[in-house]
């Protein structure tokens, strides 16, 4: 796992089956001072998160697992939770 920021959202009206009524987010993963790293990833939002969010994500089989229907989705990361707070013990 690892928490990201949500920085954009897909529109996408043709997709996998497995798919169809997923909401697919724009991600950036974040360091400890909530900078963003890295290159974007699309990730399946299976928690309502939003624009500006920090969230945490999920990869590999636990992305594929992470629908509410418990199918098997096509999926390399996957948002499981909205992150209210975060504390850092830096020393």
């Amino acid at each position: 796992m690892y928490l990201a920021k949500v920085v954009g959202n897909v529109v996408s009206t043709q997709k996998n089956e497995k798919l169809v009524g997923s909401k697919l987010l724009i991600i950036k993963k974040i360091d400890e001072n909530e900078n963003i790293i890295g290159e974007p990833v699309v990730a399946i939002d299976t928690v309502g998160a939003g624009i500006n969010e920090i969230v945490i994500v999920v990869t590999g089989s636990g992305a594929r697992n992470a629908s509410e229907s418990g199918s098997d989705i096509p999926a390399d990361a996957s948002i499981v939770g909205i992150v209210d707070e975060v504390e850092w013990n830096k020393h």
